[in-house]
């Protein structure tokens, strides 16, 4: 590996553009009111500066050690990357929380990460995830903050009001831990990947080499920048190049957004990219849409306008990952001129494996490793592995864990299936295990939610599938009894069963609710290949047979749906 250079590093990169474009605008916020602030990097540099001095008082009247974990629980905004930052520039460790979270899971991840402190910021579910803080911690609230939030914690704005600006250029080494980006794993609970400042910089000089930025690129920030994904391409491309980035405001206000930020480089997971073509569809069929695009002067015309509705026209790079990209959709879009290039990747490194070359039409895979990327396939199960210096330090906390996902050569496993095609470029067949990823690109582990399910005594086993859709679905065996009630008490038990649906739902995460459950009245045998001899459901098996029925129970919009 060649040596990471000192100047490449976030820090070092942020004191770069604070010194030589002080009065340069970087970053534009909606205020949710109508009006938008905005900020340049000598303002940055002004308030994170004084943020770290807060910081770092904080940490020696309360004893933080060397390191100290301080958390980020909010929705995208200037602020949330300034806080990034002067957790850094006071030299601790940041912990980003999705904006999503239910209680459990947030008391769970600053518990485990042992967090000083957190920044509670622009959120939409607050009431629900307010339980998750535990007593006593110390928080400080946004501009953007809920109203309560706000007035229980002291504000950015009064807390860098009686700060002096930390002064000098503090600095970072490249084996220094940034940050913990926590994910779950297959027992459901998260894991705290551990990523240094080096491993951020040689992932930007990597990434960069495939789809080279400038400072004259524009990004919309609006997939949540606890996501390894935004972290790099958005936070780190902003500093390391010197991006604009523009921050959207409300699902709502996403297009008018969209519009202002007119982003030359734009992300996003396929079911956004599904939405687009839906919404395009609604206002012009598809087979006239078709027609029109054939034409040779008019393709042109129609192009041009569709891209300019979506905010789109100015885009030079557009990419697409966290879950597989539907081939159909990716021959659309470059049929609509506005070609994606699909990446793949993982929290564990930085998610910078593999993307597709601009340019060449690599659809189907996900193009070939970065430089300085390494990949394999095992054959013992035809595992994807990979190693580069962008993968973690480990898990946090976890060393078996970590020992575990680690070959003894050092290679990283991924848990994916995949076989690498002509020209080097991979395409991805499947998991391993049993975590899978659901279209917004989220894993679930459904271990612990069939633990749920399997608690009501109709039924007798169960097994969450829905890889690649919109939400999971519960599979539920029923007990023999239950399977051969008559018509009343089919009514009775869907009615059981819903309400144990929406019992479970409420204690999961956003992502990893049941879209409705499928009451299975056909016994799984080991005769019928539904189990093994020691009676664990084989989920290939249960893949094969009702997989391709699922989008069809999802589309009744029942919560309980009987198989017979």
């Amino acid at each position: 590996m060649t040596p990471i250079a000192a100047d490449s590093l976030a820090l070092q990169r942020f004191y770069h553009w604070e010194s030589s474009q002080p009065s340069r605008i970087i970053l534009t916020q909606p205020m949710g009111d109508g009006t938008v602030k905005t900020f340049s990097w000598a303002e940055v540099g002004d308030q994170v500066r004084r943020m770290a001095s807060h910081l770092q008082a904080l940490g020696a009247a309360q004893g933080w050690e060397a390191g100290a974990k301080v958390a980020i629980l909010s929705k995208n905004c200037a602020w949330w990357m300034m806080s990034d930052l002067a957790i850094w520039m006071a030299g601790y460790v940041s912990v980003p929380l999705y904006p999503n979270l239910a209680a459990e899971t947030v008391r769970q991840i600053l518990e485990h990460s042992g967090a000083r402190a957190c920044f509670i910021g622009k959120l939409d579910g607050w009431a629900g995830m307010k339980p998750g803080i535990p007593e006593g911690l110390t928080c400080f609230s946004y501009p953007l903050s809920p109203a309560d939030a706000r007035q229980t914690w002291e504000g950015w704005d009064a807390l860098c009001a009686r700060h002096q600006p930390l002064q000098g250029q503090p600095v970072r080494q490249a084996d220094e831990l940034a940050t913990l980006i926590y994910t779950s794993g297959t027992t459901g609970a998260p894991k705290g990947v551990m990523h240094s400042f080096g491993a951020f910089a040689w992932a930007m000089d990597s990434a960069l080499e495939r789809l080279p930025l400038n400072e004259q690129d524009r990004m919309l920030s609006y997939l949540p920048l606890a996501h390894v994904v935004e972290r790099v391409l958005v936070e780190h491309s902003w500093l390391v190049v010197g991006v604009s980035v523009y921050f959207a405001d409300t699902l709502e206000s996403f297009a008018a957004d969209l519009q202002r930020a007119q982003p030359t480089v734009f992300f996003s997971v396929p079911r956004l990219w599904v939405k687009f073509q839906q919404g395009i569809h609604a206002k012009m069929p598809e087979k006239k849409l078709a027609l029109l695009l054939s034409l040779p002067i008019v393709g042109g015309l129609v192009r041009k306008k569709i891209k300019k509705a979506l905010g789109l026209d100015q885009c030079r790079i557009a990419a697409g990952g966290a879950a597989p990209m539907p081939v159909s959709l990716l021959n659309w879009y470059r049929r609509l001129g506005l070609p994606i290039n699909e990446g793949y990747g993982m929290t564990e490194n930085l998610a910078v494996s593999n993307i597709t070359v601009p340019g060449l039409n690599q659809t189907g895979t996900v193009g070939p490793a970065y430089r300085g990327v390494q990949i394999r396939i095992s054959p013992d199960n035809g595992e994807l592995q990979m190693r580069s210096p962008a993968v973690m330090q480990g898990y946090y906390k976890e060393p078996r864990m970590t020992d575990e996902v680690m070959t003894d050569d050092g290679w990283f496993r991924t848990g994916d299936k995949g076989v690498i095609e002509k020209e080097g470029c991979l395409r991805i067949t499947g998991r391993v295990k049993d975590l899978f990823k659901t279209s917004k690109g989220k894993y679930v582990a459904p271990a612990p939610i069939e633990d749920r399910l399997g608690e009501h005594p109709a039924v007798e086993a169960c097994v969450v599938a829905g890889a690649n859709m919109g939400q999971p679905v519960g599979l539920v065996m029923l007990s023999a009894d239950a399977a051969k009630g008559d018509a009343a008490q089919r009514q009775q038990l869907a009615k059981e069963l819903g309400e144990h649906l929406h019992k479970i739902n409420a204690q999961l995460d956003p992502h990893e609710q049941l879209d409705c459950v499928v009451a299975v009245t056909t016994p799984w045998t080991v005769e019928n290949g539904f189990i093994t001899p020691t009676f664990k459901v084989k989920r290939n098996r249960i893949d094969e047979v009702y997989g391709p029925r699922l989008e069809g129970w999802v589309a009744t919009h029942k919560p309980v749906i009987f198989s017979d």
